[in-house]
């Protein structure tokens, strides 16, 4: 897979594919347990994203996988054996066509636009240091979609958040603010908003956010992920919890983003 964890797209025994980033990805460790929070954060506050699996790399699996390693420069570095984050693939990739753009021209034919709306506050929540990634593929609404009134076997296309391992600043787990963090490339998206009114429900839901989520992603991290790192990741759940009744001046603030992201923002 693109991007610069190097992540592998593997199918694991459960017959589902996943999108796997290793313990020894060239970005840092911290990479996964940033993934297993923001993905209970983002299950949470019922926002478009894919489910997630520690998906267990073996021996034997990598012996017979040439192919699976990492790559930094001209060197080759072997997976490690273990466990890995795996984030669930939206279908069988032979018979599914994923896609990371759509053109402008088609991106309000997508059945859940209002999820970029809704991404903006975990992403100005988590101080996530990367630029807005998503995933765009043709589906069954009703499969997907819990909403009143969908025809059966409507297709349209849906979108997915992905890619959370700069959540929380990358690596440093520290919550720096910015203007731009976290804003998608296609400003479009954005057309939807009026007023701080336009991120709701979900900066409610941050604003009553219950420390337990976090408690339950905690739990499911590795030990050997976490290392001599605990302390440093229960600062960071403190000041997160901390900074949840900042979320709306922080997307506030984000109108003074170079060409004002929301122009219809009166």
């Amino acid at each position: 897979m693109r991007g610069g964890a190097q992540a592998h797209l593997v199918e694991a025994d459960d017959g589902e594919f996943y999108v796997v980033k290793f313990q020894n990805n060239p970005q840092h460790p911290r990479i996964l347990i940033n993934e297993v929070f923001a993905s209970e954060i983002l299950s949470y506050l019922d926002i478009a994203a894919p489910e997630h699996r520690l998906v267990r790399i073996t021996p034997e699996f990598l012996a017979a996988s040439p192919e699976v390693y990492i790559q930094a420069g001209k060197q080759f570095a072997p997976v490690k054996p273990g466990w890995h984050f795996g984030s669930l693939f939206p279908g069988n990739p032979d018979l599914i066509s994923v896609y990371d753009f759509l053109p402008d021209t088609m991106l309000p034919q997508i059945a859940n636009l209002e999820q970029f709306t809704a991404i903006l506050v975990f992403d100005k929540w988590v101080a996530n240091a990367d630029g807005r990634q998503a995933i765009f593929f043709r589906a069954q609404l009703s499969d997907w979609l819990l909403r009143p009134g969908i025809p059966p076997r409507k297709l349209g296309f849906l979108a997915q958040m992905i890619d959370h391992g700069y959540a929380f600043h990358g690596p440093h787990w520290e919550l720096p603010d910015s203007p731009v963090a976290g804003l998608y490339s296609r400003r479009l998206v954005y057309d939807n908003v009026r007023s701080l009114a336009s991120f709701e429900p979900w900066l409610e839901r941050v604003r009553n956010f219950p420390p337990e989520v976090l408690d339950k992603a905690l739990r499911q991290i590795p030990p050997d992920w976490i290392g001599d790192d605990e302390a440093a990741l229960h600062r960071l759940i403190e000041a997160l919890l901390r900074r949840r009744n900042r979320v709306a001046d922080l997307l506030v603030a984000a109108r003074s983003a170079h060409g004002n992201p929301f122009p219809n923002w009166r």
